[in-house]
C-alpha cells in the first residue's frame, strides 16, 4: 500500500501555492485587508483564511476514506466532479483577471481573523476544490498521523504565504505594481487550474 512520503506533500504545496496565490475569494479578501489596513489586517485576515481551509482540508480526508471504503465507485464521480470545479474555477479566474479589487470598509484586528474564517467557512466549494486535489496527489487511504501532517501542512504554508503577502502589499510600490500585474497573475494561474483539472479528468 501506497504511503505518505515527501514527493506527496512537495507535488500538494505546489498545487496549494497556485490555488492561494490565484486571485480568487480568498486571495482578494486578504488583498483587501491588507490594502485597506496594513500589515496587521492583512495577517490576521488571512490566519482565518488558512485555519478554516486546514479544516477544509481535514474533512475532505475523513470523509474520502470513510466513503472510499463504503462504496468505491464515489472515489470515480468525486473525482470527475472535483476535476469539474477546478475548470469551473479556472474559467472564473480568467474572466475576471481584469476587474478591479473592491475597496470595503476598515475592520478590527478580531473580526479581520473572523471574516477570514467565515469567508472559507460559509464557501462550501473549498472543500470539493480540496479533495479535487487530495484525489490527484494522495493516496486514496490514509492513517491518522497522515492526514494530521496534510492539515498541519496546510494550515502553515497559507500563513507564511498570507503573511508575506500582506507584509508586501503594505509596501506603497508593491501595491501600484501588484494591480498593474493582476490581469497576467490571474491568466497564468487559470491555465495551471485548467491543467490541473484536465490531469484529474483523464487519469486512471
Amino acid at each position: 500500500m501506497e504511503t505518505l512520503g515527501p514527493g506527496h506533500l512537495l507535488a500538494f504545496n505546489a498545487a496549494l501555492l497556485v490555488a492561494v496565490l490565484g486571485p480568487g475569494p480568498a486571495f482578494v479578501l486578504c488583498v483587501q485587508a491588507s490594502l485597506r489596513g496594513g500589515r496587521r489586517e492583512g495577517v490576521l485576515t488571512g490566519a482565518g483564511l488558512a485555519v478554516m481551509a486546514g479544516l477544509w482540508t481535514l474533512a475532505a480526508l475523513l470523509g474520502l476514506e470513510t466513503l472510499f471504503t463504503v462504496v468505491p465507485a464515489a472515489y470515480t464521480a468525486l473525482k470527475i466532479g472535483g476535476a469539474l470545479l477546478i475548470l469551473g474555477y479556472a474559467v472564473h479566474t480568467w474572466r475576471s483577471a481584469c476587474l478591479p479589487v473592491d475597496a470595503t470598509p476598515p475592520v478590527s484586528s478580531r473580526r479581520a481573523f473572523l471574516r477570514g474564517v467565515a469567508l472559507n467557512l460559509g464557501n462550501p466549494k473549498s472543500i470539493l476544490f480540496s479533495a479535487g486535489v487530495l484525489l490527484v496527489i494522495f493516496p486514496p487511504v490514509l492513517s491518522n498521523l497522515e492526514m494530521a501532517v496534510i492539515t498541519a501542512n496546510h494550515i502553515a504554508l497559507e500563513l507564511v504565504v498570507y503573511t508575506l503577502l500582506a507584509t508586501l502589499l503594505s509596501r506603497p510600490a508593491v501595491q501600484t505594481r501588484y494591480l498593474t500585474w493582476k490581469p497576467m497573475i490571474s491568466r497564468a494561474t487559470a491555465l495551471v487550474l485548467g491543467a490541473l483539472g484536465l490531469r484529474l479528468l483523464v487519469s486512471q
